[in-house]
């Protein structure tokens, strides 16, 4: 279990850890010279077997956790760790980088000053990240006048009113002389006995840093507390993108193998300098990393706050450990009030590792007061579309209580597929996703749609064969992802549903068969477009070349462009596959790194008069493969024709 100390400065809170643990932890000079905490300290107290307290009884009302092989309780309660957070009010930054990680919180009190302004801030913290176990200490009970702690518990039990931490027990302790601190003592064992384990399995290990150092022979350590997973010597990581390996590992200030979530952990990396491990930083299983500037989430706004939250507010955001600035989108109406939830997006100043279900708190912009807590909806929020009911009604499947339950609604919601990998990286799960999932309803609607965009297509354009896969998508789906889409084809082309031929999709009825007469023709013609090249021919020159008749020859070579065995230029000029392969790569080399092609340069590449090279460019306009935008013809970069992938 680890226990978070919160309260105003100078009301005791490492000079009570001393005296539950032993341990200073002020480490730094300037601790020392100033009396006051500036950085996180950590202690740990050892959580003793009910066989070595003489009289002890198992908590009342359940059963104890249960205990490994290795003897440790489930969730690593057979030691609790403590972090002491500064108190200071210019310090709320460094408390807030270790109280996401905290089990347990315990707030602070001192007898002769009472409840102060970070009294205050440090219980919206706790209360707004979501901690519903925890204790008061009304410390330097020995200084108090007769009366003043019944009075003071008082006023406390008024101010924990409404929060999370409303049933805490309140305890009169003096560490000086030892009043009170054995019995907060054993109230912490107990509460670690009853505490439930975090998930583990299942889940990516994720690490918090908040502190990184150099140690002679080992390296770089950092440390935090491992939100989720397991962490094993040897396992592979990324540190905020760069890859890393655990050469060894503390958990709860002790030597080993395996860390697993909510254990304070010390963990030695190989492949990383201690500048490149800065606080906020994410040690994470490489498939799961992520780093998002925009997520949703739910707010809780701090019944204190004077005004309504609304959207465009500027906030110091602090997830994990790390902190920056963002604004504030709300999605629920106008605002959120005072007390009141509602759902935002957050658009991050600067990129932060955010997983589903991971807890936050705002700041005000001058970073002066706490203003909201929440929980993070969707690390993968979209920039538009943000408020419409399809969008709100993916949130709320993303509240549902587990990833089971979460995916399958999301699946039936997801009109253009779910993206398995993205699912389980925003979820952080162990085991990696592939591929997209496209529910019965989303996959019949699509279907309909494309039949419909093909059948609408061949009516306009009867004498060709059909769209390109890329324009097609365009056409009847131009929000869905490419890899859904191309699965969508294959399995309507699998039931015979369309037909494609290189890079086109067309209807099996509109690609019918050649008669004899017309395959005769196709024969004869072939040469002649060859030699023509990138001029073309004409229907009427190679009716007379091959002396068939004109309307035979003008039918034939409409059917030949519907099978894409040629290209209609402009009416009744005709030009073969491999020559429009060729014009087509000549375009592609042109748009280089601009992406477009101008006339011009199209014209002096191939040597085709002015009005040839027009004729061309617009007929890639007219299929797909280019796209006119003022004088210039730009690449549709998600266009197949003609290329060697679409042969």
């Amino acid at each position: 279990m680890i226990v978070g100390t919160a309260g105003h400065i100078d009301h005791g809170k490492t000079t009570l850890v001393r005296a539950l643990t032993g341990v200073d932890t002020d480490r730094l000079p300037e601790e020392k010279a100033r009396g006051i905490s500036i950085e996180l300290g950590y202690a740990y107290l050892d959580l003793p077997s009910l066989d070595e307290r003489p009289g002890a009884r198992p908590p009342e009302g359940g059963a104890l956790p249960p205990r490994g092989a290795d003897g440790m309780a489930a969730g690593g309660t057979d030691r609790i760790g403590f972090i002491d957070v500064p108190g200071h009010e210019k310090l709320v930054h460094t408390m807030l980088a270790g109280a996401s990680g905290i089990d347990f919180a315990l707030l602070l009190v001192a007898a002769d000053d009472g409840v102060m302004p970070q009294t205050r801030e440090h219980l919206a913290v706790l209360s707004l990240l979501g901690l519903t176990r925890g204790a008061v200490a009304i410390t330097k009970a020995d200084r108090a006048a007769p009366g003043r702690i019944a009075a003071l518990g008082d006023e406390i039990r008024a101010l924990l009113a409404g929060t999370g931490l409303d049933a805490a027990p309140i305890l009169a302790v003096s560490a000086p002389s030892g009043q009170g601190v054995d019995a907060l003592r054993e109230l912490l064992f107990d509460a670690a006995r009853r505490l439930p384990p975090r998930p583990a399995r299942g889940l990516a290990p994720r690490l918090a840093v908040d502190r990184a150092f150099t140690l002679d022979g080992v390296g770089t350590v950092v440390t935090g507390t491992l939100h989720a997973g397991e962490v094993a010597v040897g396992d592979e990581l990324l540190l905020d993108g760069r890859r890393v390996r655990v050469r060894s590992l503390h958990a709860q200030n002790r030597e080993a193998d395996r860390a697993h979530a909510g254990q304070r952990c010390a963990v030695a990396l190989a492949g990383v300098a201690k500048d490149q491990a800065p606080r906020g930083a994410w040690l994470t299983a490489p498939h799961a990393a992520l780093r998002t500037d925009r997520f949703d989430a739910r707010l809780l706004l701090w019944p204190g706050e004077a005004r309504p939250l609304r959207s465009g507010t500027r906030v110091h955001l602090h997830l994990g450990a790390q902190a920056t600035t963002a604004s504030v989108a709300v999605l629920d109406g106008e605002q959120i009030d005072p007390g009141a939830s509602g759902r935002v997006q957050l658009v991050c100043h600067a990129p932060v590792g955010a997983w589903r279900g991971d807890r936050l708190v705002l700041r005000d912009a001058g970073a002066t007061r706490t203003l909201a807590g929440g929980v993070v909806l969707d690390p993968f929020a979209p920039a538009r579309y943000r408020r419409t009911s399809e969008r709100l009604a993916e949130l709320a499947a993303c509240e549902l209580p587990d990833a089971a339950q979460r995916r399958e609604r999301l699946l039936a919601l997801s009109a253009q597929g779910l993206d398995l990998a993205r699912f389980a990286q925003a979820e952080g799960l162990a085991e990696p996703l592939q591929g997209w999932a496209l529910g019965d309803d989303a996959a019949a609607a699509l279907a309909a749609r494309l039949l419909a965009a093909l059948a609408g297509f061949h009516a306009r354009l009867p004498d060709e064969l059909g769209p390109d896969a890329a324009r097609l998508r365009r056409l009847a789906a131009p929000r869905m992802a490419e890899a859904p889409w191309r699965q969508l084809l294959e399995r309507l082309r699998a039931q015979g549903r369309i037909a494609v031929h290189g890079a086109f999709v067309y209807l099996p009825e509109h690609g019918v068969q050649l008669s004899a007469a017309e395959q005769r023709i196709a024969l004869q013609v072939a040469p002649r477009l060859a030699a023509a090249g990138a001029e073309g021919a004409w229907a009427r020159d190679l009716a007379r070349d091959c002396a068939e008749p004109e309307p035979l020859m003008r039918a034939t070579l409409a059917r030949l462009a519907r099978q894409g065995e040629l290209h209609q230029v402009v009416k009744d000029l005709y030009c073969d596959t491999a020559t429009m392969a060729g014009l087509a790569a000549t375009v592609r080399r042109l748009a280089g790194a601009q992406g477009s092609v101008t006339a011009a340069a199209f014209r002096d590449a191939t040597g085709l008069g002015r009005k040839r090279a027009i004729q061309h460019l617009e007929h890639f306009d007219r299929v797909g493969l280019l796209r006119r935008v003022g004088d210039e013809h730009r690449l549709r970069a998600d266009s197949a024709l003609f290329s060697d992938a679409a042969d």
